[in-house]
């Protein structure tokens, strides 16, 4: 049974940091392309980070404008589980969070931005709440 599993969120104060993980059960994570999606309040859901899988490893990695330089994608294979790291949180980062898996060998697949029907499955999602 697949499975993606988001650690907790919680609320964080401006400037602050946070990383979320995302544990996966039901498929190799090595094999796939991995990204993290998130729905503020009110807004549809939006592609935020994107890493592409090769059979050479990680391909190109993808960051929206809104969070590039502050985000951090990641994956531990051995662990089968990837990660966001949040650094310098802002109040408009406030949202519904949710890990992504395709499964799609291409060193170019997260060149530019996926959508979410570019992705196989899903976590539920996790809230990350900043305050100001």
């Amino acid at each position: 049974q697949v499975q993606l599993v988001e650690s907790e969120g919680g609320l964080v104060q401006s400037g602050g940091s946070l990383r979320l993980s995302c544990a996966v059960s039901g498929f190799a994570l090595e094999r796939y392309a991995i990204g993290w999606f998130r729905q503020a309040p009110g807004k549809e859901r939006e592609g935020i980070s994107c890493i592409s899988r090769s059979n050479s490893g990680d391909g190109e990695t993808w960051y929206a404008d809104s969070v590039k330089g502050r985000f951090t994608i990641s994956r531990d294979n051995a662990e089968n589980t990837m990660y966001l790291q949040m650094n310098d949180l802002k109040p408009e980062d406030t949202a519904v969070y949710y890990c992504a898996a395709r499964y799609r060998l291409d060193y170019y697949y997260c060149s530019g931005y996926v959508p979410s029907n570019g992705m196989d499955y899903w976590g539920k999602g996790t809230l990350v709440t900043v305050s100001s």
